[in-house]
């Protein structure tokens, strides 16, 4: 190589790296500096690459609902889980709205959908609700996806509309209270506090690390922000948590029908991991997976294989229909 060859390339990387240092000292200042502006573009972002658009929509009782829409194919619903909202699924949606219409509403008492302070929040309200949101949009048959308090709910939406529900697919589903107490139930029947209640910031830094074992870098400026949702919303999601627990799915479950893909975390702190066998041995047409060193939100720390999953599942079902 020649010496002039080599000042060249020498100067085309220092070049590189100084463009590169300086857009990562741009990033962090933009991340620091204003955390609410960085987190509503990460927001959009995620939304615009799934190609999910913000909607709303007021029910035939007044109800009001925000929810993310996309995807062409058959309608899909995502229920996120307690203290969550719909952006919860915005990176896993990016990999299904190839091949379903992708519906994510955040729950009454959630997100930006209404919170009324005295309504029933049970999962088979809840679940009515979710039935009452699809007619209006038009579906009369779907798939349906529940995380944690939305598998309980989503699986009380199969148990009141079984004839409706092409297929389940549970992330760790709450409402089986017979299942071997997890390190969450420990915590509180040792210490009366719920982590899963967030009053303040560092409350809500704590729960991000109990809730995932494979977590995806957030800056704390942005957890920060984040938090505020919690926040805010105390009170009514303590009402709400209260009457969650209250509700048990298994006699309402037991025997259902509807194709079902279970998956479970083997590191969630939040419901025991047992819970899968349990719950299988309830749905006698489902299936388990168990993701290895992942905690309570699959959909968050391997988004593309928890989506993937349930392709090759879905897919699996259309085949054995032909």
């Amino acid at each position: 190589m020649s010496s002039h060859l080599s000042k060249t390339i020498k100067r085309i990387i220092i070049l590189v790296c100084s463009v590169v240092g300086a857009f990562a000292i741009l990033a962090i200042g933009f991340v620091y500096l204003t955390p609410e502006t960085a987190a509503r573009a990460f927001i959009d972002l995620d939304r615009w690459r799934a190609g999910l658009v913000r909607k709303e929509i007021a029910l035939p009782d007044g109800t009001r609902y925000v929810y993310l829409d996309g995807g062409q194919g058959e309608p899909l619903m995502l229920l996120h889980g307690f203290g969550a909202n719909k952006d919860n699924f915005s990176r896993m949606a990016a990999f299904l709205t190839p091949k379903y219409r992708v519906i994510i509403p955040d729950h009454i008492g959630f997100g930006e959908s209404a919170h009324p302070p005295d309504a029933d929040y049970s999962p088979t309200a809840q679940a009515t609700r979710i039935h009452m949101l699809a007619k209006a949009l038009g579906i009369e048959a779907l798939d349906v996806c529940g995380s944690s308090m939305g598998g309980q709910i989503a699986l009380t939406y199969s148990a009141l509309y079984p004839g409706e529900v092409k297929s389940l697919w549970l992330l760790a589903p709450a409402g089986i209270w017979s299942a071997p107490p997890s390190e969450l139930r420990t915590i509180f029947d040792k210490t009366g506090k719920n982590p899963l209640l967030v009053k303040d910031e560092e409350g809500f830094a704590r729960l991000f690390e109990l809730v995932m074992s494979d977590r995806p870098f957030v800056p704390r400026p942005i957890l920060d922000v984040l938090a505020q949702e919690r926040i805010r919303n105390f009170a009514l999601e303590q009402r709400i948590f209260e009457q969650i627990v209250a509700d048990s799915v298994e006699q309402r479950i037991s025997g259902l029908a509807t194709p079902t893909l279970i998956v479970w975390g083997d590191r969630d702190r939040l419901i025991h991991v047992e819970t899968a066998n349990l719950l299988h041995r309830l749905l006698p047409n489902s299936d388990v997976i168990i993701m290895h060193e992942i905690g309570h939100a699959p959909m968050l720390e391997r988004p593309r294989q928890t989506s993937d999953d349930y392709l090759r599942f879905r897919a699996k079902l259309s085949a054995a229909n032909l």
